[in-house]
């Protein structure tokens, strides 16, 4: 008997949400100017609009990793979906400073459970052959559904306006709910399209991330890799920040370009991203993957400190997407760690990871606003804060060590190191 296919629908489901939520999420970049001259907004008040979604972003990550470990991908994912298309349809209802930067923090708070929630998923339905790779292909799909989003977001404001742009993105995701929730089932076993071969080839998978293991989940996030990959992530989402939310501002405003050549110029470094994440996943085996994130940020590090001394704008945004590319290279290995060290609180620890990379989507755009309010524009210290920050990064990858996880992932939890 061979094997049916039904994982592969899986793999396409996370693929199209990730796409959506990144367009979603992206879109605001491609606003800000003309949301910044309607609601009157300085550079600082920017700055906290756009941070306002890393904040809750960070914040609700561990609870909505919880929700999806404890109550199940398939009801939580579905509600998340609907209620953050919801407030990104409220995004265009915004009148003033503050009620844009509540709107955008309950927007943040629903996508925080995007992404580890889709990792659970692929973890229960894939083998570990194709997990790896899952990931890559998903993290580049998201990474090219932000780099759609200046286009798709500069044509819906250029032809109805800013507010009833964010209401068609919502769209999206109610899209995407329809037809998850008939189809999709927490456990394969579940699910009548999947024969007994196929289950078969799940099963090491299931009994990862499905059995209980006996170890509290709060015990787990003690240990010392989790630590370092937080804050790996945190420095790599403060220089990447940059890309979602002040880059078109930075193309038009230091740069001068009109709206729409800047909206295709920041397509660039989320599409070369997104390839750094498919190189990562295909690499073979035998390559250590610390070495690789180590050389990726490394070489961000170095691109990112060239850029504000170079004069051309398509040379420099050829340097920013090579620095996009390699800092991208460590995704997938940074997720499926959260994998080997979370079995059943998958979920847990990839949101434990998420919420401290993320506390940067707060952190970034405001330190960038500030920057650039008390310095007279000063974009070259912006950039220079991002090089230091993939320095960081660098760092934290001499101590993490995943293919280790990789080698003991039947160990049981109870010889995991704290802190």
């Amino acid at each position: 008997m061979k094997p049916t296919h039904a994982r592969y629908w899986v793999v396409v489901l996370a693929l199209a949400l990730a796409m959506i939520m990144y367009i979603q999420r992206v879109a605001i970049s491609q606003a800000i100017v003309p949301i910044a001259v309607d609601l009157h907004l300085s550079k600082e008040q920017t700055g906290l609009v756009l941070g306002a979604f890393g904040l809750s972003y960070a914040l609700f990550e561990i609870p909505m990793g919880l929700l999806g470990d404890k109550l199940g991908v398939r009801w939580v994912l579905s509600q998340l979906v609907l209620i953050w298309s919801a407030f990104t349809a409220l995004t265009g209802a915004a009148w003033n400073l503050w009620s844009m930067w509540a709107v955008r923090f309950l927007f943040g708070a629903g996508e925080a459970g995007c992404f580890p929630n889709l990792t659970r998923m692929l973890s229960a339905w894939l083998p570990l052959s194709e997990r790896v790779r899952a990931q890559a292909v998903m993290w580049a799909f998201g990474r090219w559904g932000g780099a759609l989003a200046p286009p798709v977001a500069f044509f819906v404001i250029y032809h109805f306006g800013w507010r009833l742009g964010f209401v068609a993105l919502a769209l999206l995701g109610v899209a995407w709910v329809v037809f998850f929730l008939p189809w999709f089932r927490n456990d394969p076993a579940e699910h009548k399209s999947v024969n007994a071969a196929e289950l078969e080839l799940l099963q090491s998978s299931r009994k990862l991330v499905l059995h209980e293991h006996g170890v509290p989940w709060y015990r787990l996030l003690l240990q010392r890799d989790i630590a370092l990959l937080g804050l790996q992530y945190f420095a790599f989402s403060y220089t990447w920040y940059f890309y979602v939310t002040w880059l078109p501002t930075w193309l038009q405003q230091a740069r001068g370009l009109a709206p729409g050549i800047a909206a295709g110029y920041a397509m660039v470094p989320l599409a070369a991203g997104g390839v750094g994440s498919i190189v990562s996943g295909f690499l073979p085996m035998s390559i250590p993957r610390k070495w690789v994130a180590f050389a990726g940020f490394s070489g961000t590090a170095i691109l990112v400190f060239i850029i504000p001394h170079v004069e051309g704008v398509t040379t420099a945004m050829i340097l920013m997407g090579l620095a996009s590319f390699c800092s991208d290279l460590t995704m997938p290995i940074s997720w499926n760690t959260c994998v080997e060290i979370g079995k059943q609180y998958t979920a847990t620890v990839a949101s434990t990871m998420n919420m401290l990379g993320n506390f940067a989507g707060f952190v970034a755009p405001v330190v960038f606003g500030y920057i650039l309010g008390e310095t007279d524009n000063n974009w070259t210290i912006v950039m220079y804060t991002m090089a230091a920050a993939a320095v960081v990064s660098a760092a934290c990858w001499l101590f993490l060590d995943p293919d280790k996880h990789g080698r003991v992932q039947d160990l049981p939890l109870e010889g995991a190191p704290e802190i």
